[in-house]
This record gives structure tokens, sequence and C-alpha cells, in this order.
């Protein structure tokens, strides 16, 4: 099963690689640019596997690129707020 196909694995596998950032140093910024790059990579190349995903990539569809980017830093709090619990 990919990480993918469940949206409390995704925010988790998510959680996991932002704490691996941080711990490595990386800035805020570089985080929320790496966000939207992994954004456009799934919105372009993967197809949704639950409701969740399918929500985020309408979003992403229509978006604007300063939307995008806000849509990426949200996701980033999310699995923020998600880990610290």
């Amino acid at each position: 099963m990919s990480v993918l196909d469940n949206w409390e694995q995704w925010k988790n596998f998510l959680g996991d690689r932002l704490d691996q950032a941080q711990q490595q140093g990386m800035s805020q910024d570089i985080i929320n640019q790496m966000a939207h790059q992994v954004g456009d990579y799934l919105a372009q190349q993967v197809d949704p596997k639950n409701e969740q995903e399918r929500v985020l990539a309408d979003l992403w569809s229509v978006a604007s690129e300063e939307e995008q980017q806000a849509i990426a830093s949200v996701m980033v709090k999310l699995v923020e707020n998600n880990s610290s619990n």
C-alpha cells in the first residue's frame, strides 16, 4: 500500500520528511519551495487516491502560482501541527 492511499499515512509521511528537513537546518522558505515543487509534481504525475487528495488536486489545478504557494505553505503547517500533537 502506498502512502498516497491513506490521508493519515500521507500526512505522517510528510511530517516525517518535514522533521528531517528542519533537523538538517533547512529554512522555512526552502521547505515551502520544496512543498510547492512536490505539489506541482503530484498534480501533474499522480492520480489522487482519496477524497482529500482529489480536493487538493482540484484546488491546485485552478490556483494561480501565488495561490499554489499558499496551498503548499498551508500543507506544511498542517503536517507541522499534526506531528506536534
